[in-house]
């Protein structure tokens, strides 16, 4: 899967909570998510003056302050991003409960990191079929 299948793919289910996503799809996903906020964050500061950029000891340093577009797209982005998580999280055999263990501070996050990073299970799990379309052939 390459970058725009996977976010033809999260936006076409931006509400399924069913099913199951490969890592390629959901970390491709994070990587539109991360390069279109940095895009729009850019373009705020150049044309509307909504951030800063200031000369630092060896070079410049960027703060966006989020303005407008950077809001509305992230928002626009809550629930697909939601919805590829939980598929993320079906695809290891975890329930999309999981996610709320996010909400302890820094173990949380590693936690989920752990199983976001973790290989597709192979073959159907309670979620669904494999993404991937089953095991490996044989050699």
């Amino acid at each position: 899967m390459n970058l725009i299948s996977a976010v033809k793919t999260c936006l076409r289910n931006y509400a399924t909570f069913r099913g199951r996503a490969p890592r390629s799809e959901f970390w491709w996903f994070i990587l539109f998510f991360f390069l279109v906020s940095v895009v729009l964050a850019t373009i705020e500061t150049a044309v509307f003056g909504i951030g800063e950029v200031s000369h630092v000891d060896g070079g410049y340093e960027w703060q966006s302050n989020g303005g407008p577009l950077t809001v509305l797209f992230s928002l626009a982005m809550v629930l697909p991003m939601l919805a590829v998580t939980v598929r993320r999280l079906h695809d290891v055999g975890k329930s999309g409960w999981f996610i709320l263990i996010g909400l302890i501070p820094l173990i949380g996050g590693l936690v989920l990191l752990f199983f976001y990073v973790q290989p597709s299970q192979q073959g159907p799990n309670q979620f669904g079929a494999s993404p991937n379309g089953g095991p490996p052939p044989l050699p």
